[in-house]
């Protein structure tokens, strides 16, 4: 009885060979409304002026929230297992390369 309940409220989540690679950032920019948060993914490549969006995710401020307590969680089991991750004195200058997140806040949208 508590299997079938298990299995109730389990989920099978499938990744399609297209996805299986996945896509590489080195960038990524945060912008959100009031209703929603949109996470821009980019590969800067050095000594170009140029880049594009690889992947955009759209999520619900509550859903962010869940991922960011997940990262943090895995930061942490991260660094317990491999050392502290260093990083290089943070920046928004736009294309150095130093830093991964540019937080822009979207006014006017709903």
């Amino acid at each position: 009885m508590e299997e079938d309940k298990e299995n109730k409220d389990s989920v099978s989540i499938n990744l399609d060979d297209s996805l299986v690679e996945g896509v590489y950032s080195n960038l990524a920019i945060v912008m959100h409304s009031q209703s929603e948060f949109i996470l821009d993914f980019i590969r800067l490549l050095p000594h170009q002026q140029q880049s594009r969006v690889k992947s955009r995710i759209v999520m619900s401020p509550d859903n962010v929230k869940r991922l960011a307590h997940l990262l943090l969680k895995n930061i942490e089991d991260y660094e317990q297992n491999f050392g502290e991750i260093h990083l290089p004195e943070m920046s928004t200058n736009k294309g150095d390369g130093a830093e991964f997140q540019f937080s822009k806040h979207l006014k006017g949208e709903a």
